[in-house]
């Protein structure tokens, strides 16, 4: 089958070409995507700022790594027309007994290095997919990805840090911050999560948290157990760096934030603290399973993210894709949806 793949070009241009698919191998589903949400990552690319290198050696390529589609056939039968499914990005080609699959550097990522989600159809193995329960919001569905990172990362933190939680820190008041705030809240039951950013109306959202501040007006005897880093960029040095300042000795610090820039940290503090630094990035389709389990279990989770709806999108055309993502830069808050009917 000819298969439409909408990939950006060059910065802010998209075209679409043309690519032959064969459908008879029992390994591959075929997904029709339905909910697309955009992440930063993927507008460095569209707005040119991912770098010349990047861009001329990762061009042409399809975007979006976050998205929900359909099953259009199975031919195993397996999985019916119109089962929904939370499609996983992260394309392991090897498996080893200590390193997960998002860490293997042979391991292929969409829309970082090979097609994303803007196609008709997705040609999907087995183990690349979650089904969706049907009562979950699509549109909070269309960014599983994004709360898998949170949830990966928690993971890591329960076998990496000491058995004290009662008191967590999470600097961030973005998208990934609020995320990582109210899982936390919800999964270690009785914990007080304190918040920590720099836009008051953000903040404003995080109505779940036990306290909240901005980060130029932190009192000196704010303290706890064990932080989680969702920053990025170059404000990720000032907030590791504040963490270290009020955490516990031996508690962890969960770094999340993607910076493109070294940072500079305070090792001394780090020494004597003994604190524990723990990396998480990406996610593997255990995460997005035991992610689809936790929300379709915890159905006020699903309402508080409903809150990150953002702008939502139809796409009937490629200049509908270059709208959204234009109007997604202007956003302040929460994920752009796109509603992929191309």
């Amino acid at each position: 089958m000819i298969n439409q793949v909408y990939r950006l070009v060059s910065a802010r241009k998209f075209e679409i070409t043309y690519k032959d698919r064969t459908i008879n191998k029992g390994d591959r589903v075929v997904v029709r995507p339905t909910n697309l949400s955009i992440c930063a990552a993927d507008q460095r690319y569209y707005t040119g700022t991912r770098g010349k290198e990047a861009m001329a050696v990762k061009l042409p390529m399809a975007l979006i790594h976050e998205g929900i589609g359909e099953v259009v056939y199975d031919p195993k039968g397996e999985y019916k027309p119109g089962t929904r499914v939370v499609m996983v990005p992260n394309t392991p080609t090897e498996k080893d007994e200590y390193i997960s699959e998002n860490y293997l550097r042979t391991s292929k990522f969409r829309s970082s290095g090979f097609d994303g989600f803007m196609q008709d159809y997705v040609f999907l193995k087995r183990d690349r997919f979650v089904v969706l329960p049907e009562h979950i919001n699509q549109h909070v569905a269309a960014f599983t990805e994004l709360i898998t990172i949170a949830m990966h990362a928690m993971t890591r933190f329960e076998v990496k840090s000491h058995g004290r939680r009662q008191t967590f820190g999470v600097w961030g008041d973005g998208n990934l911050g609020y995320i990582t705030a109210l899982l936390l809240k919800k999964k270690y039951k009785g914990c007080k999560v304190i918040v920590a950013g720099k836009t008051p109306f953000k903040l404003d959202n995080f109505s779940f948290a036990d306290e909240i501040y901005n980060i130029n007006d932190i009192p000196e005897d704010v303290k706890f157990d064990h932080a989680f880093e969702c920053v990025g960029g170059r404000g990720s040095q000032d907030a590791i760096n504040q963490i270290i300042d009020h955490i516990i000795p031996e508690g962890s610090i969960s770094i999340l934030g993607v910076s493109e820039y070294p940072v500079e940290l305070n090792t001394r503090m780090i020494l004597e603290k003994g604190i524990t630094l723990i990396g998480s990035s990406r996610s593997g389709t255990e995460d997005f399973q035991n992610t689809v389990d936790f929300l379709a279990a915890n159905q006020d989770v699903v309402d508080y993210l409903e809150t990150l709806i953002g702008n939502v999108h139809e796409i009937n055309t490629i200049q509908d894709i270059s709208d959204a993502f234009e109007k997604d830069l202007t956003s302040s808050w929460g994920k752009t949806i796109l509603e992929w009917k191309i």
